[in-house]
């Protein structure tokens, strides 16, 4: 069940809903988005009493709720939530996926910290070319026992230092629940990458956390299963959840993925979370990047994760699949020109 306020509650009425729910011995979780507040009532069916909520002061209606994706569902169509990474607290610009946001955010950087000169060289690179945001991997999942598998947290302190030097909020993957801390404790965002995203205990670790988190589709994932993923963390306390879709494998053997840009349509319709698209996965080829980058700003998506690497040929990890700063330079305004035609 969910409860929609009406435009413009106040938090005295909020609160009020939320004491009504614990008075029946239920868990009220409110999802603020940049318009309305919605709040879900968890727990025994039995014991939630609908029309006695609808009579509480702020109140649009009530919502009984069939898909099991109570807190990641849209309510009203005016329902969008917006997620901040970075700020003050960690001396980095804020840059807001979602909402009313404007514009197309790129979260950019190498798929590997490759060392300390590399990711700040990196770093400024994708500043320069106008990113908002650094990704970079200092634990990393790997196919092959064998590969390079990142430095840990040597790797995150290398993160932010290039934070530090360029003010880019640090978007990077964490790979057990018991590095959630550690890496909360470096990062602005928490990336679940594909072979995590049905890792419950983490997405639960990680909704215990107070740092927005990147999930990433797995890479035989529904949207149903993604969206039930999110409601691991979002269940846990924490509403700063960003889906993203990089792909899914299928018989094409043309691109390392298959990227399917309508999820993006079909995730805002059915969820108010915000979508984030990752070109480089989602083809596994550099020169498919800049134009699925345009087809998914135009397809309306809340931001761009994309790889990029200073000298994609010498990379440690997935340097078919990364742009240099130069493309990234010149795809910057293109963006920028397609988000404005569609917004």
């Amino acid at each position: 069940m969910i409860v929609v306020m009406r435009s413009g509650a106040t938090q005295k009425e909020v609160s009020g809903v939320e004491a009504l729910i614990r008075e029946m011995e239920l868990t009220p979780q409110a999802i603020v988005g940049t318009d309305l507040t919605v709040v879900a009532v968890l727990g025994d069916d039995r014991k939630k009493d609908g029309d006695r909520l609808e009579q509480a002061a702020g109140v649009d209606r009530v919502m009984k709720v069939l898909q099991p994706y109570k807190l990641a569902m849209r309510a009203d169509e005016r329902q969008r939530s917006a997620v901040t990474l970075g700020g003050p607290q960690t001396r980095s610009e804020a840059v807001v996926i979602g909402g009313d946001a404007a514009g197309v955010p790129v979260i950019a950087g190498p798929c590997s910290v490759e060392g300390e000169r590399e990711i700040l060289a990196a770093a400024e690179a994708c500043k320069a070319a106008g990113a908002d945001a650094l990704r970079g991997g200092a634990f990393k999942p790997r196919t092959n026992p064998y590969s390079f598998q990142g430095f840990g947290e040597d790797g995150l302190k290398m993160l932010a230092a290039a934070r530090d030097a360029t003010g880019l909020p640090v978007v990077t993957e964490v790979l057990t629940p018991t590095d959630v801390d550690l890496v909360s404790k470096y990062a602005d965002c928490l990336q679940v990458g594909t072979r995590n995203s049905q890792n419950y205990k983490l997405l639960e670790a990680c909704g215990k956390s107070d740092k927005p988190v990147l999930l990433k589709r797995g890479m035989a994932m529904t949207l149903d299963e993604l969206l039930q993923a999110s409601e691991y963390v979002l269940s846990g306390g924490n509403q700063d959840v960003i889906l993203c879709e990089r792909g899914i494998r299928t018989f094409e053997n043309h691109t390392r993925n298959t990227l399917s840009l309508s999820a993006v349509a079909e995730l805002h319709r059915v969820s108010h979370l915000p979508v984030v698209i990752d070109p480089s996965h989602g083809t596994g080829k550099a020169h498919l990047v800049p134009s699925m980058a345009l087809a998914a700003a135009a397809a309306g998506c809340d931001g761009l994760a994309i790889e990029v690497h200073p000298e994609p040929a010498k990379a440690l990890t997935d340097g078919a699949q990364s742009i240099t700063p130069a493309v990234l330079a010149e795809l910057m305004p293109k963006l920028k020109k397609v988000a404005e035609a569609v917004a």
